[in-house]
């Protein structure tokens, strides 16, 4: 063959087999998927064809495997059975808005909203832990332990002690932990080695097994955090179960230190805590645990409880982004102000349109993030929002470091405020499985408020001009990082 024609040729089956990439990929992408992540991947697969098709291959789909789907509708299912009747339907004195809320949570998760409630809220890291475990001890039935990372140490022993000592008494005590985030932490081996010891019932969630059939997108995770004692108690927030370092060389020699903040549930709403558990069990085991069940009926009202709680879970097992909706209709809904804290904010387009839009409201809004960053994808392209929300009036306080405030909350108005594991960026929203505690309450916005003071007591308020003073170098990073939060 001639060269020169041979040479044509691979040109030529070079280019059809990049028309044929390009049209597949403008079949593909778009279904199902926000048009700003179709661009970004359209983007990658353009400019880079062999390693945008390599990556979208590994983590292009959101969706988890076909058996897990089916097991989240039963469970969904299940629950719905055994619910009560949606509170919004027992209390016409709740204000419209918030009944609206209600129904489309309950609609998106089955899980109802439920008068009766109390809550405290520990910002303290070793303090929240020893509550946890002060639950533990009084624990005569069971115990349900969920945490994105499990890590055993000096900061956590006093965790592992009350396990050890219920399981001594006869409780059973079962465990859940994120498979990748909980192994990749320093000393893992010996963390589930010492559950073993100890006779904890544990399972990873999500395993990246592939060799053992478990596979799914690797950086699809479960991020929840909670503690149920006996369905009477339960615990979420923001904190994992490790110390507040990470025990991470890298945050150790940096000096890096988490703050969080977690809330203690008595009344009937522990009874959805549960259910998230439980579901999460049997998605992993195949086990329904009708034993471990309670239903929201057998857990009486706290007397002089006056606090509305409802739970709302989410993630790739959903159809929805229950979350997203969530927050979106709750700043929508706000009257007065938004105060949000969160130390991964990157908001999708509609999370941004409903904050400027309550400065343009009239609304009081206050950001509170860290001043310092752990993940530099994330901590640049959360800046470039910055000067979008500056200008619109958004009041931004940086946490100084070397904390990372890790805290998820924010409030509405003087009587609605949310606390969970969700961040308020693409990941939590899309891929991660999180829970988000609606609350109502004077109370307990109250205690919020007085976190949040303490937050504003010592952070450093960003304002525009100072902004506009920062490095193009660094403004330029923001930037490519925001381009790259789109891919999910």
């Amino acid at each position: 063959m001639d060269g020169v024609l041979g040479t044509n040729l691979t040109w030529i089956g070079a280019l059809l087999v990049n028309l044929v990439v390009v049209i597949i990929a403008l079949i593909v992408l778009p279904r199902r998927r926000k048009p700003t992540a179709a661009m970004a991947w359209l983007l990658a697969i353009f400019l880079f064809p062999f390693v945008g098709i390599v990556l979208y291959l590994l983590i292009g789909n959101i969706r988890l495997p076909k058996k897990r789907r089916l097991a989240q509708q039963k469970m969904d299912d299940i629950i719905r059975e055994r619910a009560t009747v949606g509170a919004a339907a027992l209390a016409p004195e709740w204000p419209p808005h918030f009944r609206t809320i209600v129904e489309q949570n309950h609609t998106l998760t089955q899980l109802p909203a439920q008068p009766g409630n109390r809550a405290e809220l520990f910002g303290d890291y070793e303090q929240s832990i020893i509550e946890m475990a002060r639950a533990m001890d009084s624990a005569k039935r069971f115990i349900h332990v969920e945490f994105y990372i499990v890590s055993f140490d000096d900061t956590t022993a006093p965790f592992f002690a009350a396990m050890e000592r219920a399981v001594a008494r006869g409780v059973t005590v079962r465990l859940l932990a994120d498979h990748v985030a909980s192994r990749r932490v320093a000393k893992a081996d010996e963390t589930f080695a010492e559950l073993d010891r100890i006779g904890v019932k544990w399972e990873w969630m999500l395993p990246v097994m592939p060799f053992k059939g478990k596979y799914q997108r690797p950086d699809l995770r479960n991020h929840r955090k909670l503690v149920v004692v006996d369905g009477t108690v339960a615990f979420v927030g923001s904190q994992n179960l490790i110390d507040r370092s990470y025990n991470s060389p890298k945050n150790i020699s940096r000096g890096l230190k988490w703050q969080e903040l977690v809330a203690r549930f008595e009344g009937p709403v522990v009874a959805s805590v549960d259910a998230v558990f439980l579901t999460d069990w049997m998605i992993e085991t195949g086990e329904l645990l009708e034993d471990e069940h309670v239903a929201a009926s057998d857990v009486p009202a706290v007397d002089d409880a006056a606090l509305v709680c409802q739970l709302v879970p989410s993630g790739p097992g959903y159809d929805t982004e229950n979350n997203l909706r969530l927050f979106l209709s709750l700043i929508h809904s706000a009257s007065e102000k938004v105060i949000i804290t969160s130390p991964y904010f990157v908001p999708d387009e509609a999370m941004v349109y409903a904050i400027t839009t309550a400065c343009q409201r009239g609304l009081e809004v206050q950001l509170f993030v860290s001043e310092v960053g752990d993940q530099g994808l994330v901590y640049h392209a959360q800046r470039s929002y910055y000067e979008t929300l500056l200008e619109a009036g958004v009041r931004i306080f940086l946490y100084p470091g070397p904390f990372i405030l890790h805290s998820k909350h924010f409030s509405i108005d003087e009587d609605v405020a949310v606390i969970g594991s969700s961040n308020m960026d693409i990941r939590s929203f899309s891929l991660n499985m999180e829970i988000s505690m609606m609350v109502r309450g004077e109370s307990f916005v109250a205690d919020m408020r007085a976190v949040e003071q303490g937050y504003r007591d010592i952070s450093r308020e960003l304002t525009l001009e100072q902004w506009r003073q920062e490095p193009a170098k660094s403004t330029f990073l923001d930037g490519v990082a925001r381009l790259t939060s789109a891919l999910n």
